[in-house]
């Protein structure tokens, strides 16, 4: 749970549904409903949002009840070697495995624009680097981006004293809305409920993960990239519409630091320009995932990996071009579906590599 913990603004709440954010275990005994209630949490499966602390708190619950065995130590460096891999980690042991599952997230791959990029650390970070806001009070942010982390971090920031504004190449800011409850019979026909929200293409990509992986390489793609665009959480929606100043419909083309702020000059579709002075910038630019930022990798195996769009592709079993080397989580979406981004992409992605893991044995 580092990531969430370390990497995720204090104060914030999961977009994800309450029944759509419990990790999966085979029994399905340990949910996060089960948990709050134990805890006497408040919890909804869909009309109460999913706070950071209670998500984090349930994390590491699961952890020790499911798999205290888990070892916390970073993989330094992963080669191949006669029998498999050789992998290294951070105290200096090194092991061999025949198999290998990398479940990396997303923290490798925070996606800056490349406008940015001669900004140092002092005046730009991106939405992962803050898990305490309080040092931006009474100083001006510019956030970039119009999805879900933009938005949260806006109002996380209004709440500790600073002055965020929101700049976005968007023409308007959207938000994800409360679905009617309680749901009618005709509501779950014309809209069944999915980890990823109601409709029914949601609910094929988490139902049929297996038959969007055989399709054609060009329509995978096209849904993934497109599936769930930039959208807040139904709930923070009060705390930015007129609170929270944006600058819709603009992109930064230049930025350079003045005096001690950056300065970002903008432009919109319209031909109009415009200069904004701000104390620091935060990138809410989403991640793309991109092999080659997984730096533990050696070069030899990187290379070896067959991509597309820089992910890796893989079998219908999470296997990459590399044999025994396995990609699960985001980096499995442009093969499996956006529901692979999603904690509810677990059920199926662990069930269908242990299985095969399983017939591998047997076999041997």
């Amino acid at each position: 749970m580092s990531f969430w913990k370390d990497s995720m603004p204090e104060g914030m709440s999961l977009k994800s549904d309450g029944h759509a954010s419990s990790i999966y275990d085979p029994s399905g005994s340990f949910t996060l409903a089960r948990y709050c209630s134990e805890e006497e949490i408040p919890y909804d499966d869909l009309a109460l949002p999913v706070t950071l602390k209670t998500f984090i708190s349930y994390g590491l619950a699961f952890q020790q009840i499911k798999v205290p065995e888990v070892e916390q130590r970073m993989i330094t460096a992963l080669t191949e070697n006669t029998e498999g891999f050789s992998v290294s980690l951070d105290q200096g042991e090194t092991f061999t495995t025949r198999k290998i599952v990398l479940a990396t997230g997303v923290d490798y791959f925070a996606h800056v624009p490349t406008q940015f990029a001669d900004i140092g650390a002092e005046f730009l970070t991106h939405s992962s680097q803050h898990a305490d806001l309080s040092e931006f009070a009474d100083q001006d942010v510019a956030i970039i981006g119009a999805g879900a982390s933009a938005l949260d971090l806006a109002a996380l920031l209004n709440r500790v004293g600073a002055r965020p504004v929101i700049i976005a190449r968007r023409a308007a800011v959207e938000f994800h809305s409360l679905q009617p409850l309680p749901r009618t019979l005709l509501s779950h026909v014309l809209a069944p409920t999915s980890g990823i929200g109601p409709g029914w293409r949601p609910w094929l990509c988490c139902n049929a993960p297996l038959v969007f992986h055989f399709q054609s390489e060009k329509l995978r793609l096209r849904i993934t990239k497109g599936f769930l665009g930039p959208a807040g959480g139904w709930f923070i929606k009060d705390e930015i519409v007129g609170k929270v100043p944006m600058i819709l419909n603009s992109v930064v083309e230049e930025v350079s630091v003045e005096e001690g702020r950056v300065r970002l000059h903008l432009s919109t579709s319209d031909g109009e320009h415009s200069d904004l002075s701000v104390n620091h910038v935060i990138a809410a630019t989403g991640f793309r995932v991109d092999v080659d930022r997984l730096t533990f990798l050696d070069e030899s195996l990187r290379v070896r990996i067959k991509q597309v769009e820089k992910t890796p592709i893989l079998s219908p079993h999470f296997e990459s071009s590399v044999p025994g080397l396995f990609f699960v989580g985001s980096a499995a979406a442009n093969s499996f579906g956006p529901v692979q981004r999603f904690a509810v992409g677990a059920k199926f992605a662990a069930r269908r590599v242990s299985r095969h893991l399983r017939r591998a044995r047997k076999s041997r």
